[in-house]
């Protein structure tokens, strides 16, 4: 399925856009049924602009349909199914989320993708008239900037910095110390 580009996101639980940059990798395992996406992301108030990482897995429940997975992990308690509703696979797609977790209530997010960082408005138009039957509020339905994102060489991680090497370094306790 490949490397996309969020170029239009939908969550219903957000009045307002707080990501940008937000790319996905899609591959398919076709000996267990699963599809993991990779996807990675700034936060719109971050004023280092580090991007993050994620991931989640979903198991295709039937062969017949291929178009709906549901999620793999166990730590997520409740029922998480995706769809996706459209795609052309060539340059756009449209996914859609659909989390229900007893005593909450249901999460819809959605995704227009492109391989590119911009689909024309006639293609976001076609694939947004096809959301509101999902009882997704296009009011809502932000568009995601592409622009000003780091490289992947600047992902945030939290390995400790480089040091030199342990050969040019002195032990503390070998020091000379000036009185």
């Amino acid at each position: 399925m490949g490397h996309w580009f969020v170029v239009q996101y939908y969550a219903s639980s957000e009045e307002d856009l707080a990501y940008k940059c937000m790319r996905a990798d899609f591959t398919v395992n076709p000996n267990k049924l699963e599809v993991t996406l990779n996807f990675t992301y700034i936060f719109t108030d971050d004023p280092d602009n580090d991007l993050l990482l994620g991931n989640i897995t979903w198991v295709i429940p039937d062969p017949s349909h291929p178009a709906h997975w549901v999620h793999a992990e166990e730590t997520y308690e409740g029922i998480y199914n995706t769809y996706v509703l459209d795609a052309d696979y060539k340059s756009w797609s449209l996914l859609m989320h659909c989390a229900e977790k007893n005593k909450s209530p249901r999460y819809l997010s959605s995704f227009i993708m492109s391989r590119t960082s911009r689909l024309p408005v006639n293609v976001i138009s076609f694939l947004r008239d096809k959301l509101p039957v999902y009882d997704i509020d296009l009011e809502y339905m932000f568009p995601m900037l592409q622009t000003g994102c780091n490289s992947a060489e600047k992902m945030l991680h939290y390995a400790p910095p480089k040091r030199k090497p342990a050969s040019s370094r002195r032990h503390p306790l070998k020091q000379i110390h000036h009185r």
